[in-house]
C-alpha cells in the first residue's frame, strides 16, 4: 500500500484523449510490471516480471506500441532505455475496469455489481460493509443535490 501511494504522487499526465485503442492482456501486464517497479524499468526488468515471458524483441515491440499509444515514455540510460508510464496507476486501473465492464457486462456497472454480489462467497460482515458503503455514497449524492 505504501508503494502505491509513493507511485501515485509522481507527476503523471492524463491519458491522451486520442487513445481509444484497447490494451491487450500482455500490454496490461507490461503496464502493471512498470507500476510494480516504481514506474522506472528497463525492458529486461519488465520482461522478468511477465508470466511466460516472450522473447526480448517481442517485449521491445510491445513497449514501442505502448509508447505510440501515449501510455509510456522512455529515457536513455547508457545503452538501454528506461521506461515509465505517462498515466497514473489510478487512471490505468479505471481504464482497465471500464474495458472489463464493457467486455463482460455490455457497459452496465449494475450488471457487474449484481454478478459480483450474487456469485462471490460473501460473509455477512462483508455484505454489511458493502451495504454501508452504498449507504454512504447515497448519502453523499443526496447532500450534493
Amino acid at each position: 500500500m505504501r508503494q502505491e501511494s509513493h507511485i501515485a504522487r509522481r507527476n503523471y499526465t492524463a491519458m491522451p484523449k486520442t487513445i481509444h485503442e484497447r490494451l491487450t492482456r500482455r500490454e496490461r501486464e507490461i503496464m502493471n510490471a512498470i507500476f510494480a517497479l516504481q514506474n522506472r524499468a528497463s525492458a529486461e526488468e519488465i520482461r522478468a516480471r511477465l508470466a511466460s515471458p516472450p522473447g526480448d524483441s517481442s517485449v521491445r515491440v510491445m513497449l514501442t506500441r505502448l509508447e505510440k499509444k501515449g501510455l509510456l515514455k522512455h529515457q536513455q540510460d547508457g545503452l538501454r532505455y528506461i521506461y515509465s508510464a505517462t498515466i497514473s496507476p489510478a487512471v490505468a486501473r479505471k481504464s482497465a475496469l471500464q474495458q472489463y465492464v464493457q467486455s463482460f457486462f455490455g457497459g452496465s456497472l449494475r450488471q457487474m455489481m449484481t454478478a459480483l454480489v450474487a456469485e462471490a462467497p460473501w460473509t455477512d460482515d462483508e455484505l454489511d460493509a458493502l451495504k454501508a458503503e452504498i449507504d454512504r455514497v447515497r448519502k453523499e449524492k443526496r447532500a450534493k443535490s
